[in-house]
């Protein structure tokens, strides 16, 4: 356990470095010490405008996002003991989006702003609540993963039909740019609206990596030592649903994370499930915190979404993960 001890304090001193960072580096450089100190003596010079209402927020939702990433996909695959499985998979994600952009979609220019969670949080619970009514309530895992392709595959097709009857070429591209994933342009109100659905599915998770250790031996060994596992599928399902709904709702659809991470920490805490949820919530944060601070270094004519950075130093990652376990499988 004392490997596990340096591990996650390796992690919270890489996190704390770049939530640093995240604060010092923008389109202008800012000192960190003396916009704290404007706090309190001028509130209200550049520093200290930049420092409170723009890079903190900023910071926090990078951190707080990438953590329920991180967090949702190790469960996930610890859940479906697969480690392909993706929060995505249930349809939280895609359901998210859907309810969100549907509120861009129909309210543009009317002060929609403060609904853009809510309805994205609801989106994705009322897709998960789709994937239980179409897998039933003692539904197998390949069932269970069907219905949620069902369920992403109809909210794709429902985003693309709002983008096709998009009113305008403007109304095309905000919509279009929000699916991409991105932190830019957040206020503490977006924040105070990520948090809550946050932490309550965070909160349901406590004490579900003992069961996820449990059910590595199989579902009927699981079920002879007490793990009830319909009720473990639609805790971890519900819990999901709300961090990823919340992360989707306010900034957009940011992908691979939950992936990556997990596969990269699980060798080092010997593929044990309890072991990997922590270390991957601060894994997922210290990923998402780098890619925003990558989107504001690297050079672009136009401002780089970093739900696109996720996605092009993923998709080779999860080429390379199928590739792997084709060859795993094939002997």
């Amino acid at each position: 356990m004392r490997s596990d001890r340096r591990l996650t304090l390796l992690l919270i001193l890489l996190v704390t470095a770049l939530a640093v960072t995240s604060l010092i580096y923008g389109s202008e450089s800012i000192s960190v010490l003396s916009a704290l100190s404007d706090q309190f003596n001028n509130p209200n010079s550049t520093n200290a405008v930049i420092l409170r209402e723009i890079r903190l927020p900023r910071m926090i939702m990078a951190a707080v996002i990438g953590a329920s990433l991180g967090l949702c996909g190790a469960v996930m695959q610890g859940l479906l003991r697969n480690p392909l499985a993706s929060p995505g998979l249930i349809g939280s994600s895609s359901g998210a989006a859907l309810g969100a952009v549907s509120v861009l979609y129909f309210t543009t220019g009317i002060g929609y702003t403060q609904w853009v969670p809510v309805a994205g949080m609801s989106g994705s619970l009322i897709a998960t609540v789709l994937v239980y009514l179409l897998a039933g309530r003692s539904a197998g895992i390949t069932t269970l993963i069907l219905a949620g392709v069902a369920v992403n595959a109809l909210s794709t097709a429902c985003l693309s039909l709002l983008l096709n009857l998009a009113p305008s070429p403007y109304a095309v591209q905000e919509l279009l740019l929000w699916t991409l994933g991105d932190l830019t342009d957040r206020s503490l109100k977006d924040l105070w609206l990520l948090l809550p659905c946050t932490f309550l599915g965070w909160a349901l998770l406590i004490g579900v990596g003992q069961q996820l250790n449990t059910l590595t031996l199989g579902e009927s060994t699981a079920q002879s030592m007490g793990i009830k596992l319909n009720w473990l599928r639609w805790r971890v399902f519900i819990a999901v649903s709300l961090a990823v709904g919340a992360a989707v709702s306010v900034a957009g659809m940011i992908g691979f994370i939950g992936l990556v991470v997990p596969h990269l920490l699980r060798p080092l805490v010997n593929h044990e499930p309890a072991r990997l949820l922590p270390v991957s919530a601060l894994g997922g944060a210290a990923v998402l915190l780098a890619a925003d601070i990558g989107v504001r270094l690297i050079p672009t004519e136009q401002h780089l979404k970093v739900g696109v950075l996720t996605a092009l130093v993923g998709a080779p990652f999860f080429f390379y993960l199928i590739v792997n376990s084709r060859h795993k499988y094939n002997g």
